[in-house]
């Protein structure tokens, strides 16, 4: 029991550094009301919106989110 603990607080850290990563990685959204009207109009006028460097990073964020959250709650059942 003792390895599979170490061995998931490993795994934690990977996905704690790689989360932090794809975050910086990603660019940064327009601000105020007209970044909410061009990013709206780009939204429905982007043709390959879900082959882009930002979608493929958000889907990577959305993975390592949900992966942190369920180790935490499997690190924090086992460390009880």
């Amino acid at each position: 029991m003792r390895v599979g603990t170490v061995i998931l607080n490993i795994i934690y850290i990977i996905i704690s550094l790689s989360m932090v990563v794809i975050v910086l990685l990603q660019s940064a959204k327009s601000a105020g009301l007209s970044g909410s009207i061009a990013g709206g109009a780009e939204t429905f006028f982007g043709k390959n919106k879900g082959r882009t460097v930002d979608a493929m990073l958000s889907k990577y964020t959305t993975f390592a989110a949900v992966a942190f959250i369920i180790l935490s709650v499997v690190l924090y059942l086992l460390l009880r």
